[in-house]
């Protein structure tokens, strides 16, 4: 499809590597007969790396499908994560390289992942907002310290840390916002 046609969101190929476009700048010349270029910022699938990219308005960009399948983390192999697909029950094998800092809000009997695939093969996953992990590892509760709003870090089942009010204790389940990576309330 031409440069003029993708919209945020798309999912495109360029140079052997695919890309989702995050942004589009458009930037119209001044000079007469010049060209209309267009500014993508691409992140790149499966890595999240970043990759701006200048196209005149009738460059060729093609368009890659990517699908979103709703999926259970089923368990670790290794370093790997399977998810099983909610609906056709397919396992898809998830390598470190595609999960990335995902890794720490991976969760069972969770619903809200997506797998997102290109031709049949995982090239990503999206969690879900909000996860509830146990703390594993926290400093005790200071005596008195209960009306401040001071915080300590603390450590979760799934080796994330993260800070939390000091009232918090080991065991207790937490809300974490994946977004922020911050704490969002008991659960």
């Amino acid at each position: 499809m031409k440069a003029s046609d993708v919209k945020k969101g798309n999912v495109v190929e360029h140079d052997g590597t695919v890309y989702q476009v995050r942004d589009i700048e458009r930037s119209a010349p001044t000079a007469r007969g010049g060209n209309v270029t267009f500014r993508f910022t691409l992140y790149s699938i499966p890595g999240g790396r970043k990759y701006d990219l200048s196209l005149r308005a009738d460059d060729d960009l093609r368009e890659m499908e990517l699908v979103r399948r709703a999926a259970h983390f089923s368990y670790k192999d290794g370093d790997a994560f399977v998810f099983m697909d909610a609906e056709d029950y397919t396992q898809y094998l998830l390598g470190p390289e595609l999960v990335g800092d995902n890794a720490g809000y991976i969760v069972e009997d969770v619903e809200g992942y997506y797998v997102q695939l290109i031709d049949d093969a995982p090239v990503g996953l999206q969690v879900p907002t909000s996860v509830v992990l146990t703390v594993v590892d926290t400093a005790p509760e200071l005596k008195g310290a209960s009306a401040t709003k001071r915080t300590k870090p603390a450590r979760l089942n799934t080796g994330v840390e993260i800070q939390v009010p000091e009232y918090i204790t080991n065991d207790e389940k937490v809300w974490v916002n994946t977004v922020t990576g911050e704490f969002a309330g008991r659960a």
